[in-house]
């Protein structure tokens, strides 16, 4: 049987319409709206003590989304929708995200958003710097990819303005940005997460680790942080072994031994040859369990195959359906904007609500209390640490399990 991922389907192509729609109000700021607040989990965090000193209050917070509408390449009236569609991801995480700072706002708050198209272009940020667009900014938030992430640090450490990096998945060192705020987290998160749950469940005096890397392109990115974990961190009292296929893993295989295998690639053809492979070799007897690519949450795979390995895989999202608060979300999303939700809708909102909250709460010493407050939301959970050098770094992800035909968390 093959895994279907819950995702709910969309609506017509509204979101196109949607698009000309932005090409009119884009450059529009957004003032405090009053919603309905979504029904949300307690971010888990009472209210501290009241300081001695009472922090500065913001009358307005504003806030600048830098995100890649590409409007300059929209055609209008005579672009298809294959072309429109590039735009498809800013517009979900754009709306999420304005849903967000809405429902922040019944808690009092002003808020004066900023919406502006990067183009994903270097140069059109170059000119929103200089056109002064992004001044008296209290948070920026965005550019969506690392190259624009990077490009604007030096404005960001000279204006000291704290910018949140909402979807790349870089590691913080290459921005070395002590202002930047990583949402998602850096692959060495995914590696620790899997090393450490090892550790808790596993006897190093029974266990043999085993990492399949077949070392393509991309491989090693999680790779290399797994070996550092098992041959210099905190495995290595575990026997670590690494083969480039499991059909070589198998010519060295001890009986009795149970076997963790960790597999890097997230190339189908690979991986599903690995599962086969994998899964006769269980049959025969062999007992191991997988942990497989945190970007096969985004693949099919054979859900039995998965299940008898007891496959378990990092995710820095997971969206669970059947909660009220999500069900309430859709719902909203749906009258709103005419479409459905993504990935990208949940994860603007997230964003959007937590930083809100936060300045509506702390108002100009927020970033005081962002390593302390904890968020549990509709998509993603926040748990701030912070480096002097790289910034605020979300370190909560999930370990997911695939079970009873459903991929859900363990922890």
């Amino acid at each position: 049987m093959i895994l279907v991922q819950n995702h709910l389907q969309r609506l017509s192509g509204n979101r196109f319409w949607y698009l000309i729609f932005i090409c009119f109000c884009l450059a529009a700021c957004s003032p405090k709206t009053r919603t309905n607040k979504l029904p949300k989990k307690d971010t888990g965090k009472k209210e501290e003590k009241k300081e001695a000193v009472p922090e500065k209050k913001f009358t307005e917070a504003n806030i600048s989304l830098l995100i890649p509408f590409n409007l300059n390449n929209a055609r209008i009236k005579s672009g298809s929708k294959a072309e429109l569609e590039k735009s498809a991801m800013a517009i979900d995480f754009y709306q999420g995200f304005k849903m967000g700072v809405d429902s922040a706002a019944s808690a009092g708050m002003n808020f004066r958003v900023k919406v502006l198209d990067t183009r994903d272009n270097n140069v059109q940020i170059t000119s929103l710097l200089k056109s002064g667009q992004l001044t008296g900014s209290n948070l920026i938030v965005g550019p969506i990819f690392p190259d624009g992430v990077k490009f604007i640090t030096n404005y960001s450490i000279a204006n000291n303005i704290p910018v949140v990096s909402p979807l790349a998945a870089s590691h913080p060192d290459e921005f070395n940005n002590p202002n930047l705020i990583s949402v998602v987290n850096n692959i060495d998160l995914h590696a620790g997460k899997i090393g450490d749950y090892i550790r808790r469940e596993y006897n190093p005096g029974k266990t043999v680790v085993v990492l399949i890397n077949p070392k393509k392109p991309g491989d090693e990115i999680l790779g290399s942080p797994l070996r550092e974990y098992f041959q210099q961190g905190k495995g290595t009292s575990y026997t670590f072994q690494e083969f480039a296929s499991v059909f070589t893993m198998e010519t060295k295989m001890v009986p009795g031994k149970q076997y963790v295998v960790l597999i890097s690639s997230s190339d189908r053809t690979f991986v599903v040859a690995s599962l086969d492979k994998l899964a006769k070799m269980q049959k025969s007897g062999n007992q191991i369990d997988l942990f497989g690519h945190p970007n096969w949450n985004k693949q099919n795979y054979n859900t039995e195959k998965l299940q008898q390995l007891h496959t378990r895989i990092t995710s820095s999202y997971w969206v669970d359906y059947k909660n009220r608060d999500v069900i309430r979300f859709v719902k909203q999303y749906r009258h709103q904007n005419k479409f459905e939700p993504t990935e990208y809708s949940f994860k603007g909102f997230d964003i959007g609500f937590f930083f809100g909250k936060l300045f509506a709460q702390y108002g100009a010493g927020y970033l005081k209390h962002l390593t302390t407050e904890r968020y549990d939301g509709l998509e993603n959970s926040f748990r701030f640490v912070k480096d002097e050098k790289l910034g605020y770094i979300n370190t909560s992800l999930y370990l997911l399990e695939y079970k009873n035909y459903e991929l859900n968390p363990i922890e």
